[in-house]
């Protein structure tokens, strides 16, 4: 039996028929995986399984109940799905069909991020490719976290199926004649007005759903960690000033995309949809509106060719943007009220600009030390700048 490890699942891969002939000796050599496996996910790789008795199941079964989470077996074909089924076992353990391998070749590109790339398969279908082969994992909780989101009420969308797409893996979305927020003003600047209107209006839509506090992660615990490992950075004055800050912001339960830039905003007709929900939280929305500072105006500082590299929208466009949406979204306020709510979110920014700079090496590496000595000096300004961090 072969078996690989990919992030943290251990995969087994058994092949041909486990019959009674054969299933003690399969029930053996899973239970030696198992004690190897290093506190890793037992995953089985069905791929090459012709076919599996009533021994062979019990054997599955046997092992599940010795599992701290059910079984999940993957790449299972027709007939083998089909006799899952009709026992039952695809109630009691995590079934996952074979999955399709597509070919991109040829297809338009409609938008690409940090992780990924998404083409248009057809005018229903798009799929995003992610650029890591060793993503399986994150694509499951992404999926899985964009169902919880939707049942709660965020517009979102949901992949409805996991796709091979060469070496590496996708997610296909059913997104009829999808175009991005993105893509509109890259392809029409003018129409930032209604663009900018129209995006605060969902991004408000989303910020206020409320949900159990264990259904997403704390975005309050989520920067904590962020200023953890960037004690190399951080003075230690400043970086425990955040902190405290931080921990004294009122638990708030109102869900946080957590990466809302307008390429993450799909339209299918006309009605806009966050996708990437990967980066999923809680808390108040000031965790938004500092990933949006981080996007339109951090990178471009030191790099003024940024924003059109990754963008594909110019400084002034994305200043222009990033001011509306400032201002859209804290209507009502005063310009002085709007510029100590716009530095509660760039100090949080800068700390999450930081960790993508140091942490995540997004970043060119000739600007590395720059960026860092900058966003450093900032922090150390608006520290004394802030009272507290929450919006509202």
């Amino acid at each position: 039996m072969n078996t690989r490890i990919e992030g943290n699942r251990i995969i087994a891969s058994p092949e041909g028929k486990i019959t009674t002939n054969n299933s003690r000796e399969i029930e053996i050599e899973f239970y030696k995986i198992l004690e190897n496996a290093e506190g890793r996910e037992l995953v089985i790789d069905a791929s090459n399984v012709e076919y599996v008795s009533s021994s062979g199941l019990r054997v599955f079964y046997k092992i599940s109940l010795d599992l701290d989470s059910p079984l999940t077996i993957i790449n299972v074909g027709p007939d083998l799905y089909t006799i899952l089924d009709m026992t039952g076992f695809t109630t009691l353990l995590n079934v996952e069909r074979k999955m399709k391998t597509i070919d991109i070749s040829g297809c338009e590109v409609i938008g690409k991020g940090a992780v990924g790339t998404v083409y248009r398969l057809d005018d229903d279908n798009v799929v995003k490719v992610y650029d890591s082969p060793d993503c399986l994992d994150g694509i499951v909780n992404e999926r899985n976290l964009a169902r919880q989101a939707f049942i709660k009420g965020v517009p979102t969308a949901i992949s409805y199926e996991i796709v091979k797409v060469g070496a590496g893996y996708g997610s296909v979305f059913e997104l009829i004649r999808a175009k991005s927020m993105n893509d509109i003003l890259v392809n029409d600047p003018d129409k930032i007005a209604s663009v900018s209107e129209e995006y605060v209006n969902l991004l408000k839509k989303v910020h206020r759903v409320e949900v159990n506090p264990k259904d997403f992660p704390s975005a309050k615990e989520l920067f904590i960690g962020y200023i953890d490992a960037l004690k190399t950075v951080i003075p230690d004055d400043i970086a425990g000033a955040i902190k405290d800050k931080i921990h004294a912001m009122p638990d708030d339960y109102h869900v946080v995309h957590g990466d809302p830039h307008l390429k993450n905003v799909m339209l299918t007709d006309d009605e806009p949809l966050f996708i990437d929900m990967d980066s999923i939280s809680t808390g108040d929305p000031v965790f938004d509106l500092q990933a949006l500072f981080v996007a339109y105006r951090a990178y471009n500082e030191d790099e003024p060719d940024n924003s059109i590299r990754f963008m594909g929208l110019t400084d002034g466009v994305c200043d222009d943007l990033w001011n509306r949406i400032l201002h859209l979204y804290f209507e009502g306020l005063t310009k002085e009220e709007i510029k100590f709510q716009e530095n509660k979110i760039k100090l949080l920014g800068y700390i999450r600009f930081l960790d993508r700079v140091v942490t995540a090496g997004m970043t060119r590496p000739e600007l590395k030390e720059l960026r860092i000595r900058h966003t450093v000096e900032h922090l150390s300004l608006l520290i004394n700048k802030v009272d507290s961090l929450n919006t509202h």
